[in-house]
């Protein structure tokens, strides 16, 4: 097994002590696995909350800061963080204006974050929540019932964050989470398997030569395998099929993002391709982000999200952030 880390069962707790040591505006909190930003609770201010199973870095801890999320709780490798680091979070972050849990869906992450909200509502905190469910390749996979959340988590978290930012109230800033994960869907498209530290080997079994398209962010089957495609083939195909679905009928962000393994020029290309197609089905693009963002791993591939926006979402988009994975306008 060739990974960079220890042994398999620290490999969570080894990389928040990294987090902490590079990121001191972040609160990090190694045994109970919470990480929060370090000026929380913001007076006046909705906190925002967010996780799921490492492996997805940067999602969610690095996406905590100034305009995003006030406290992310990372689990074990795929798994969902426990009920207790939740409510955790939520205390930590709530200053009396409410809180908002932004959950991925996946079945253990709903469960536990709906298990999460009810405990946190016995202690006095009002919890709005957003599920986040973009993923268009397929309707229920191995992890879930139903759309998978992915790439759009981080419009809801980066446009619902801005808002909270500027003092919106928890109704408002729920509603504009909810809005941007109905105007927003994804496709992924794996060229390598991924090996989890528990593991040490592949989880799935992915031939040389051939891909995946439609996979899941934790290695989960997707529509259907193809012989190995060209950049600008791959891009036609994922951007049809998000706008067969989302159908936009004004400008988009979009998010071209690499599973883990994929460099940038490679990414940078695809994004070439991207736009080509966009322009050719006559979407504009008002802003587009590129890199690794929603990752699985050591799973080469990418994914694509478009996201439509009006001028209030494309606002917020532009709105200051300050986090170790997104930073501009401040």
């Amino acid at each position: 097994m060739r990974m960079l880390i220890n042994v398999p069962e620290t490999v969570v707790a080894d990389a928040l002590r990294g987090m902490a040591a590079a990121h001191p505006d972040l609160s990090v909190d190694v045994d109970n696995r919470v990480v929060v930003r370090r000026d929380a609770p913001v007076e006046g201010k909705v906190g925002l909350v967010s996780g799921g199973g490492s492996g997805h870095e940067p999602l969610h801890g690095g996406f905590v800061g100034p305009g995003m999320l006030s406290a992310a709780c990372p689990g074990e490798v795929f798994t969902s963080p426990v009920p207790d680091q939740m409510v955790r979070a939520a205390t930590a972050v709530d200053s009396g204006a409410g809180v908002l849990f932004i959950v991925k869906n996946y079945t253990g992450d709903v469960l536990n974050f709906d298990m999460a909200a009810e405990l946190a509502e016995d202690e006095g905190i009002r919890v709005g929540k957003v599920l986040v469910n973009d993923d268009v390749a397929v309707t229920d996979s191995l992890f879930t019932a139903g759309r998978r959340g992915t790439g759009a988590t981080l419009f809801v978290e980066k446009i619902a964050g801005a808002a909270a930012e500027e003092g919106a109230p928890l109704e408002r800033v729920e509603a504009l989470g909810r809005q941007v994960n109905d105007s927003a869907r994804s496709f992924g498209v794996a060229l390598s398997a991924v090996t989890t530290p528990s593991k040490g080997s592949p989880t799935f079994d992915l031939p040389d030569g051939e891909l995946e398209l439609g996979i899941g962010i934790h290695g989960e089957p997707g529509r259907e395998r193809r012989a190995m495609m060209t950049s600008r083939e791959i891009a036609d195909f994922a951007v049809d099929a998000v706008l067969e679905d989302l159908r936009p009928s004004g400008p988009v962000i979009a998010l071209v993002n690499g599973m883990g393994a994929t460099p940038l020029l490679e990414l940078y290309g695809f994004n070439a391709e991207v736009q080509r197609v966009l322009a050719e089905r006559g979407v504009a693009v008002a802003r587009t982000l590129v890199g690794n963002y929603v990752t699985s791993l050591d799973m080469a591939g990418c994914s694509v999200t478009l996201c439509q926006v009006d001028e209030d979402l494309l606002r917020l988009w532009d709105a200051p952030v300050q986090t170790p994975a997104l930073r501009w306008g401040r």
